[in-house]
């Protein structure tokens, strides 16, 4: 990829962007701890504007290469990069809505998408969270399915706390990811869910919940406990996630760590200047 590409992957990519500027990157976001845990939420355009200050600068043919390819992994991979390193599983079959669009009578009067909106965004991807567990498992296929009834045994939303992250607007689309917050056991009767609401423009956190969830038995209209085949799926996703977070980590470190290495040979050297291009030759 040459520098020219770059700079349109940086100013002009696939999604709607967001604007930033590459005229300087602050020194903490430079040397910030690589562990997700302390990572900014906006670290993907972040690291945009870090590659963005190192094009300035002038890169090698190799060096270029190298910043095509970090950017190809982001655009590609950014729910996994984002997600993933908290937990959430971004695979097809876990997904409780993929790129919804957001319509514009979602909006209310101040111009961005009502708060309402955001809970049934939860709502509907948490009813397809539910149902896929019914597509991976053929066993108890009804039994998963029953469970979207007041038959027997249902699943009750008792409290949601939504924490509001940025103003979304239309045009945009959604991506809504649940996670167990813990492993469930046989005495388990209720847990909690972690929601995450991704704008698909912005590439990151619109909005994050906490979905409090009772199990309850229509029939004996009481609480109850989880059925012994919900325990052994939900401790399997639970380890998947575990998994995922693991894998998805070492994924976003490494990442950044080129960025890093990319800083060392281009801006961030004893000897670096930046490239002025024409205006530098006067």
């Amino acid at each position: 990829m040459r520098p020219s590409a770059l700079r349109s992957a940086l100013l002009y990519p696939t999604c709607r962007p967001t604007l930033w500027s590459i005229q300087s990157v602050p020194r903490i976001a430079r040397c910030q701890s690589t562990s997700t845990a302390t990572l900014s939420p906006r670290w993907l355009s972040d690291v945009k504007t870090r590659i963005g200050k190192c094009i300035m600068f002038g890169i090698s043919p190799a060096q270029t290469q190298e910043a095509g390819s970090i950017l190809q992994e982001m655009a590609v991979d950014w729910r996994e990069l984002v997600a993933g390193s908290e937990g959430f599983l971004t695979g097809m079959q876990y997904r409780g809505l993929y790129r919804q669009e957001v319509v514009w009578g979602e909006m209310d009067s101040m111009g961005h998408v009502n708060n309402v909106m955001y809970n049934r965004y939860a709502e509907s991807a948490r009813c397809t969270w539910t149902l896929n567990f019914a597509a991976s498992d053929a066993v108890h296929k009804a039994e998963w399915m029953e469970l979207m009834t007041p038959k027997h045994i249902g699943l009750i939303l008792r409290s949601i706390k939504t924490d509001y992250k940025f103003p979304m607007k239309w045009p945009d689309r959604v991506t809504v990811l649940h996670k167990l917050r813990n492993k469930p056991t046989t005495d388990t009767d209720h847990f909690i869910l972690d929601v995450l609401i991704l704008s698909e423009v912005h590439r990151r956190a619109a909005a994050r919940c906490i979905e409090d969830i009772v199990v309850y038995d229509y029939q004996k209209a009481q609480k109850c406990r989880l059925k012994p085949f919900m325990v052994d799926k939900f401790r399997e996703t639970f380890e998947l996630q575990e998994q995922a977070k693991e894998k998805c980590r070492i994924r976003v470190k490494t990442l950044l760590d080129r960025v890093r290495q990319l800083e060392k040979g281009s801006w961030d050297r004893a000897d670096a200047e930046e490239d002025m291009g024409g205006a530098g030759k006067q």
